[in-house]
């Protein structure tokens, strides 16, 4: 590969990093007042919102398959990503003209399938546009500029809400809507005008449910991540935690917005060191950080320290999130890549419901802390198993 060719697909990766930038920005302007919106101007019932909200979660597992194997089968990421895009936005942006339980059910499906369709296909093209011995360098770009994304996203939601404070509740919230929905069509102009598409795919292939991919490293590695994912409940429970100790409601978004800042600013320094000591490395760091950060949530018992161990849990995030993605990069043959990200990001965001249940059962079955101490446990497990099984290649 020459220098030129270098750079174009470095372009490629940081044009795909300020997509991620947007959109995250969009979805994280609307995301933390959905809730509000469903129950004070729809009058939405929990048992509604939680259906509404669920369905979301699968319809968005179950595309990151489909489009998975779709972009590898017929060898397009780029318009497939686009695809993605696109109907996130149009989810987004009608949310302005929700009046009622089957249309917001609808958008957010409509959200859903878009959310779901382009995450596969993008990572495959991110990794495509990577020299292997900088995957770690461009998965920890897009995880950062996504991150500040979502760092962002609600601070700009509570500016918004300080704004129009004297309009009518449901004006407040259809204006965010509308704001963050245009927002959401800024990567698709970026897709369209910037990014260029990447050679590779199995053209003309017909396509069929394929998961032959599940074997080898991949499937070492799947599993081990099933293991660990057990015990990786919904940060929800940091949260229920974080009051439990006495955190006061207004003051939690802004220790989230600093988590989302640890996270964002650590993501590219974390990526560019598995670029250098190895991915497994890195994730195995992480992992006894992340254990580390959970006996802390178990045994806190003051307010700052909850502001510390969100500060740490941080750290969690960047050196595993995008290094996970390179990893998989790295064990997967370029033609199956699709499959393989759309997997693996189905499985983790499924195996997060029975996680979820057991962290709520032992919260009040047993006590607190109990959710916390499992999921330290199963951190140290996966650490066990990661380090056995040997999958990094070389």
């Amino acid at each position: 590969m020459d220098d030129k060719e270098k750079r174009e697909k470095m372009h490629n990766v940081k044009i795909l990093g300020w997509v991620a930038f947007f959109g995250g920005l969009s979805q994280d302007m609307i995301i933390p007042i959905l809730p509000t919106f469903y129950a004070q101007v729809l009058g939405l019932s929990k048992e509604m919102i939680g259906l509404i909200e669920g369905s979301v979660t699968t319809i968005v597992s179950f595309m990151r398959i489909i489009s998975g194997i779709v972009s590898d089968k017929v060898g397009k990421r780029k318009s497939i990503v686009f695809i993605g895009y696109l109907f996130s936005a149009i989810g987004r942006v009608l949310l302005t003209l929700a009046n009622g339980t089957y249309m917001v059910l609808g958008l957010r499906l409509i959200d859903g399938i878009g959310k779901g369709t382009k995450d596969a296909p993008r990572d495959a093209l991110v990794a495509k546009s990577s020299d292997k011995k900088s995957m770690g360098f461009s998965f920890g770009l897009q995880r950062m500029l996504d991150t500040l994304g979502s760092f962002l996203g609600p601070l700009i939601t509570a500016f918004l809400m300080m704004l129009f404070a004297n309009y009518a509740i449901h004006i407040r919230y259809k204006l965010i809507f509308l704001i963050g929905g245009l927002i959401a069509f800024v990567p698709i102009f970026l897709i369209g005008l910037y990014v260029v598409e990447q050679k590779g795919g199995k053209l003309g292939t017909t396509f069929k449910l394929d998961f032959s991919v599940l074997k080898g490293k991949f499937l070492l590695f799947f599993i081990v991540m099933l293991v660990f994912t057990l015990g990786n409940s919904s940060d929800a429970f940091l949260i229920l935690r974080a009051r439990s100790v006495g955190v006061r409601d207004a003051v939690i978004p802004v220790i989230i917005a600093i988590f989302n800042l640890s996270y964002a600013l650590l993501s590219v320094p974390s990526g560019i060191l598995s670029d250098r000591i190895g991915r497994v490395n890195v994730i195995r760091l992480g992992w006894f950080i992340y254990a580390i950060t959970y006996l802390g949530f178990a045994l806190a018992r003051a307010p700052w320290h909850i502001w510390a161990l969100y500060l740490i849990y941080g750290i969690y995030y960047s050196t595993t999130e995008g290094v996970a993605k390179a990893l998989v990069a790295h064990i997967v043959d370029e033609q199956n890549r699709g499959t393989a990200f759309g997997l693996y990001n189905a499985s983790m965001g499924l195996l997060a419901i029975p996680a979820s249940f057991i962290a709520g059962y032992l919260w009040d079955k047993v006590s607190p802390s109990a959710p916390f101490y499992f999921g330290a446990l199963c951190s140290f497990i996966a650490i066990i198993l990661i380090t056995l099984f040997k999958i990094e290649k070389s």
